[in-house]
């Protein structure tokens, strides 16, 4: 393992310094519950018979004998989703997993799960962020009844893993495993899914076609395949070492799939209290773990949304991250891999690459991760370069990855870089603090200066794309998108439109207080800009005609005007739509107290 890089070390040590007091609160709370829980042998037998009364016989005789671990199950799982289906048995193969070795497993809870892109345009896409913190305080929920010497969860998309994280991290004592379902298998090629799209937004083919191309793409159980937030999760989860290494591209059905879950329950046994080797969550998430993940997250080209993620799950565990963190982890950081939108490939290419062993390689050989970060499976982050498979025994073991990716258009290594730096920029000027994605936007793109072009709703873009007025430079202002605003919705609809004008000769880019995800693609999108419209922004005076300027290569976000003219405008107002019907008007207290994006956008914390 190389010497760490002196970037990525400066960075950790102002984290640590920063958060020193936080993150001594924090581990004197977890330890303080770890005294206070009330172990199962000294619940009052009506306690105990109400916690294990539906359980089977073999189950409640392990349990009463108080010595055998009994672990937590918080699961996701839905039948809706193609990504959370699979759950649908994982309790299951998981309680047989802890009878093989004489414990129990319980179901503790369920926590919520929407889907993006069900959601994508339509009015329940407002609640999508607000469900990260609302399925934190779930997991807790689920945990509450302390039962449980570990817990398994049960996670895969977009805010359910970040949510579930912070929810753990609140019973921080307590050791964790995330058990990962798997990418569907390649469908139709993102290229052409893409190609698609967009023909559909010129009018040139209709939704019969548009529907059979979106049907060949996401066609069965498992995760989408393009690298999103969802599959970001798993990488950043492995480079946490919170998950089994090597296990979050195996497809749901693959036979080694079902080896891997029991195998999570095994090692969490193994890591409990009861034992010699206890391995409590809160001290495993540290300062290390979350530099790890974010370098793995800007290696890959993944979400922007984990701009907004890794703060809250930073600050769960008494840990402040902020955004110059993060580009400044990304200016040391190379890209290694080119996976949808940021190349052609999708994760089940990069899997077969390499994967994420291979790539935690690479990392750690050139100084850029943690070798001695804690974590929840072999003894430190360094064996995490090694890659499940089933021997002839039909059984899991463990052997070192490729010591060189595969496929060197997908994965390849730092001496030979995709990009110098990571996918992922600061942005700031006269109009706020915002992030850019430029992994996959080419270099002549990363500049433009072009008139505004303002609109209070995404909605509003297609009748100005289909008029024509938008055949020229133009920069793209969609604002009251924020989280106090409208709880930020992704802002999908708009790309279409926006790739399509690019294609053209255009000049384009897009400037908004929402967020675009994981899918952030060819065209510079600066996104979660601070302070947002809602909350006394800039953007709230921008008009059309006003010159902007975004430059991902400077980081420059500018009104290229009189700015003593431009904050004496008065304020365009939010307008009151979007407050109430499909459930928002329940959330007006989350979206009322909710920090901005720069702070993790979240209501748990937006007091602090």
């Amino acid at each position: 393992m190389g010497q760490i890089n002196p970037q990525i070390a400066a960075v950790t040590q102002r984290i640590i310094e920063r958060s020193a007091s936080l993150r001594a609160d924090y581990l004197q709370q977890i330890a303080t519950d770890y005294d206070n829980r009330p172990e199962r042998g000294k619940l009052s037998c009506g306690n105990l018979a109400h916690g294990f009364a539906a359980c089977g016989e073999e189950d409640k005789n392990s349990l009463r004998m108080m010595e055998s671990g009994n672990m937590a199950i918080v699961t996701s799982y839905n039948d809706m989703l193609s990504a959370h289906q699979p759950y649908a048995t994982y309790p299951d193969q998981l309680k047989q997993a802890m009878r093989d070795i004489g414990c129990t497993a319980q179901v503790a809870g369920g926590v919520p799960a929407m889907c993006d892109g069900v959601t994508q345009g339509q009015d329940g896409m407002e609640l999508s962020l607000l469900s990260r913190d609302l399925i934190a305080q779930c997991t807790a929920m689920s945990l509450s009844h302390q039962m449980f010497d570990g817990v398994l969860a049960l996670g895969i998309c977009d805010k359910i893993v970040p949510g579930l994280i912070m929810g753990v991290l609140s019973f921080g004592y307590l050791p964790a495993l995330f058990v990962p379902a798997g990418p569907m298998e390649s469908g139709l090629p993102n290229k052409e899914k893409q190609r698609i799209r967009q023909l559909y937004a010129e009018g040139k083919i209709g939704r019969d076609e548009l529907l059979q191309a979106e049907l060949e793409s996401y066609h069965s159980a498992g995760t989408c395949t393009f690298y999103g937030t969802a599959n970001s999760n798993q990488m950043v989860l492995e480079a946490m070492g919170l998950q089994m290494p090597g296990s979050s591209f195996v497809n749901p059905e693959n036979p080694l799939r079902e080896k891997l879950t029991a195998e999570a329950g095994y090692q969490l046994a193994r890591i409990t209290a009861l034992g010699n080797d206890y391995r409590p969550v809160g001290e495993i998430i540290d300062e290390r773990a979350i530099v790890n993940g974010t370098v793995a997250l800007l290696a890959s080209g993944g979400s922007t949304n984990h701009s907004m993620h890794l703060v809250a799950i930073a600050r769960s565990a008494g840990i402040i991250l902020n955004w110059d963190d993060i580009s400044d982890l990304s200016a040391a950081v190379p890209l290694l891999a080119r996976v949808y939108p940021n190349g052609q490939a999708d994760v089940n290419h990069f899997h077969a690459a390499g994967g994420t062993s291979c790539l935690f390689r690479q990392l750690l050989d050139a100084g850029l991760m943690y070798p001695d970060a804690k974590t929840s499976w072999g003894t430190n982050f360094a064996d995490f370069t090694q890659e499940p498979k089933l021997n002839g025994d039909n059984k899991v073991v463990w052997q070192e990855s490729p010591l060189v990716p595969l496929d060197t258009e997908v994965l390849t290594t730092v001496d030979k870089p995709f990009s110098d730096e990571g996918g992922l920029r600061l942005l700031s000027g006269n109009l706020g603090r915002g992030v850019i994605k430029v992994s996959a936007v080419a270099l002549e793109n990363q500049i433009v200066e072009a008139p505004a072009v303002v609109i209070d709703a995404q909605d509003d873009l297609e009748p100005l794309f289909k008029s024509g007025s938008l055949d020229r430079d133009c920069v793209v202002v969609v604002r009251y998108q924020g989280p106090k605003a409208l709880g930020m919705p992704e802002l999908h609809k708009l790309t279409p439109f926006l790739g399509t004008l690019q294609d053209r000769g255009h000049s384009v880019a897009l400037v908004t207080d929402g967020r675009m995800s994981g899918a952030s693609g060819k065209v510079p999108a600066a996104i979660h800009l601070v302070p947002e419209a809602a909350e006394g922004g800039i953007l709230a005076r921008v008009q059309d005609g006003d010159i902007i300027r975004v430059n991902a290569v400077t980081g420059e976000l500018m009104f290229m005007g009189d700015m003593a003219e431009l904050e004496a405008r008065q304020p365009v107002p939010q307008s009151d739509a979007g407050q109430r019907g499909c459930g928002r008007e329940l959330f007006a207290v989350n979206r009322n107290n909710i920090s901005d994006a720069e702070q993790g956008a979240s209501y748990l914390f937006g007091g602090d």
